[in-house]
């Protein structure tokens, strides 16, 4: 019996109702407007030659609407600077967002594939990918789909290029396939006038490195579930994970980029954790915290870490255990309960780090995530506490760089593993 291939590609479970599709450029930041929606009516160009979809530009209202921005740009998403998050778009829908697509205009992009050098980042490779979001696709396992998650330079000459497979039966699952026409061929784009006044008128890939990326070693000063995501900071960078358990970016994105009131001079974060009560981010730097509402610092700040009722020269950890709501602070060998609530300690701490059973001494730092377990980091090192339980599970500590960076040739910990070796429960099939 033939072996039926294995389906790479996936769906986001929405889809345009209609196949003639508008689209318009809001803004092109500071790039040349007559290129850049040239390149972007090319890369809508071939979703359309493999399906019955049409991309129609247009100067007022319009399906799916492009826009360059930078840091907060209204939509909740900010973006993170040059060699963070490239891009994003919003799946079909009945919503205002639906099929908006959105780059970051802090990123070196070019037009022309040839002659790059390996420099600056594509925009029409990037256009594709973030199109076919648009249109409904979610992120593929395929080596050579262009929606795999991260962004692995050019793709070559525009005008040459046609989608891998594993794209075309996604677009096809989702709208069918192409009627015949007499129109033109594969490799011929529409006429496009850059200059024509009447049509005058938003999940982000990146560059993989080696193994050898900083990402690799291990060793984060701070780890934060922050607005369902997690966020790994050493120096004064950050790597942030989605809560599907891709990276955002393979490269790491500066602090002071994302969040706009911490010190320009800062070396490093102690830790970082988001307060369940009004989800303001609060920061701890040595013995000085800042509160953050979204990204930017709130008036007043920094003020002493005294104000938690802490006596301590650092923060080692910071994290909300969602057993019971509360924060929990540790420091040397000691950790506090705090209700944020009623904004005060419990009675009856400091307590031994020791009631954590099989967890070690002076932790990086301890962070929930939606799995509902409780991860502590040390080193290369974690371990995972599943539920409300004080105690790590069998087969811990893991390999951080391997099971949360996405280093595949990272050693893994010498211990006996339980079946599932991902802290992400999707991964555990």
């Amino acid at each position: 019996r033939r072996r039926r291939r294995r389906r790479r590609y996936a769906l986001s479970g929405t889809v345009w109702r209609r196949t003639d599709l508008t689209w318009r450029l809001r803004t092109p930041g500071r790039l040349d407007e007559g290129r850049v929606r040239g390149v972007l009516q090319q890369a809508l160009n071939v979703w359309g030659r493999v399906s019955p979809l049409t991309f129609r530009e247009m100067s007022g209202e319009a399906d799916i609407v492009v826009e360059f921005a930078r840091s907060l740009h209204e939509d909740s998403y900010p973006f993170d600077g040059r060699g963070g998050t490239l891009a994003h778009a919003f799946f079909p829908g009945e919503y205002p967002n639906a099929g908006d697509t959105h780059f970051d205009e802090e990123e070196a992009w070019t037009y022309d594939a040839e002659g790059q050098d390996g420099e600056g980042t594509d925009l029409f490779t990037v256009a594709v990918h973030e199109f076919g979001h648009a249109i409904g696709l979610s992120h593929s396992s395929a080596e050579r789909s262009i929606m795999k998650p991260y962004y692995e330079g050019s793709v070559g000459d525009p005008q040459r290029y046609t989608l891998p497979r594993d794209d075309v039966n996604g677009v096809e699952q989702l709208y069918g396939k192409r009627p015949e026409t007499e129109g033109p061929t594969a490799t011929e784009f529409p006429s496009f006038r850059p200059n024509d006044p009447e049509n005058l008128t938003p999940g982000p890939p990146d560059r993989p490195k080696a193994d050898d990326s900083p990402r690799c070693s291990g060793g984060f000063d701070a780890v934060a579930y922050i607005r369902g995501e997690a966020f790994f900071f050493r120096d004064d960078l950050f790597w942030r994970m989605h809560r599907g358990g891709d990276l955002v970016s393979l490269n790491p994105a500066h602090v002071n980029n994302f969040w706009r009131g911490l010190p320009v001079d800062m070396k490093k974060i102690d830790s970082v954790y988001e307060r369940r009560t009004d989800n303001r981010i609060v920061f701890f730097i040595g013995r000085q915290y800042w509160v953050f509402k979204d990204t930017q610092a709130e008036p007043g700040y920094p003020k002493p870490i005294s104000d938690y009722g802490l006596n301590v020269d650092t923060v080692e950890a910071a994290f909300v255990w969602a057993h019971n709501g509360k924060t929990y602070f540790f420091s040397g060998g000691s950790f506090w309960r705090y209700d944020d609530q009623g904004r005060k300690m419990d009675p009856g701490y400091p307590k031994s780090t020791s009631l954590w059973k099989g967890t070690p001494r002076g932790v990086d730092d301890v962070m929930g995530w939606n799995d509902g377990a409780t991860y502590f980091f040390k080193g290369t090192k974690f371990w995972k506490l599943s539920g409300g339980n004080i105690e790590a599970e069998s087969g811990y500590p893991k390999s951080v760089p391997r099971h949360w960076m996405h280093c595949k040739s990272a050693p893994e910990v010498p211990v006996n593993p339980p079946p599932c070796l991902d802290p992400q429960p999707q991964a555990c099939r």
